[in-house]
């Protein structure tokens, strides 16, 4: 007994409260809270690039699509893909919020279980069809969503620890979590390594964004020799390696989230038994091609100007 008050026991509510028929619930809540966060972000930083109000309005409802879609998708078919495809029943679960009894009945029960790595991918097919609607540069917007996105993402991990999910392996840290909804023992609070983590990249991406107009700055109004005198060019102002359109908020974001993510998973007890034999589990195995991506877009950034 002495040894578990030296860790902290976990085993929170579910549920807010209820307000009239509907029941809150924190992972909802953090969903919720980490969208409009990333919203006012971008609507921002439309604003501060002197974007149109009204290529920003469909944004919104695209993001939003895509990524609760993806991620659904994502963990469906990435993680149970034996439940959900193997009846017209299961297979309706995925797209509902619903799942049938034991006695033939339907309960609402939300969406119960979403995968980062499907959502990041449906947010990715959900830009592409808002930039054709738009016409808008596709690196422009890629950008300026990956600037808010560890915001929605550091949400969504919170909501993951009141939901006591995606926990860690046992340990004996002083910081150990008793996940009491799950069992006895003190784990690793994998979700809240995770939400520290992408709390942090938020001030890095702002950081090397603020770092971006100021070196812009000084590249507004390029010149030319021009018989001994200074011209002003009529070409285009070219962008800074690190200036959003060329594709590297993106891949820094890419890099930053899902290296992180690789090698949390080392603390983290896996999502299904069928991983634990694996010498790198279903997380890590998804976390790669973003990272090789992630990389190669920051090196294109810094190596070819607009």
């Amino acid at each position: 007994m002495e040894t578990l008050l030296n860790y902290i026991v976990w085993n929170p509510s579910e549920v807010i409260g209820h307000l009239g028929p509907i029941t809150l619930r924190w992972y909802g809540m953090c969903w919720l809270v980490g969208i409009a966060g990333a919203f006012f972000l971008v609507r921002w930083l439309y604003k501060d690039q002197k974007i149109k109000d009204e290529l920003f309005d469909p944004l919104f409802i695209y993001s939003f699509l895509g990524i609760l879609i993806g991620a659904r998708l994502g963990h469906c078919l990435f993680y149970e893909p034996d439940y959900f495809l193997s009846s017209g029943t299961h297979f309706v679960e995925m797209f509902l919020p619903i799942h049938q009894m034991a006695d033939g009945s339907w309960k609402f029960t939300g969406y119960a279980g979403l995968a980062s790595h499907g959502g990041t991918l449906g947010l990715m097919i959900a830009l592409w069809l808002y930039c054709r609607k738009t016409k808008l540069s596709p690196w422009t917007v890629l950008d300026n969503i990956a600037i808010a996105t560890p915001l929605t993402a550091c949400c969504i991990r919170l909501g993951n620890l009141m939901n006591s999910e995606i926990i860690g392996k046992p340990t004996d840290v002083p910081w150990a979590f008793i996940f009491e909804q799950v069992d006895g023992q003190p784990r690793h609070p994998g979700q809240l390594y995770e939400a520290i983590a992408y709390f942090c990249f938020i001030f890095v991406m702002l950081w090397f964004y603020q770092r971006s107009k100021k070196k812009g700055s000084a590249q507004d109004q390029p010149t030319t020799q021009f018989k001994g005198k200074q011209q002003p060019k009529t070409a285009a102002k070219p962008l800074h390696s690190t200036s959003v359109g060329t594709g590297f908020y993106f891949g820094l974001v890419l890099t930053l989230i899902f290296t992180f993510r690789f090698f949390i998973e080392y603390t983290k007890d896996v999502q299904e038994a069928w991983e634990a034999d694996m010498l790198f589990n279903m997380g890590q195995l998804l976390s790669i091609p973003f990272i090789i991506i992630g990389v190669y877009c920051m090196l294109k950034a810094t190596r070819k100007r607009q």
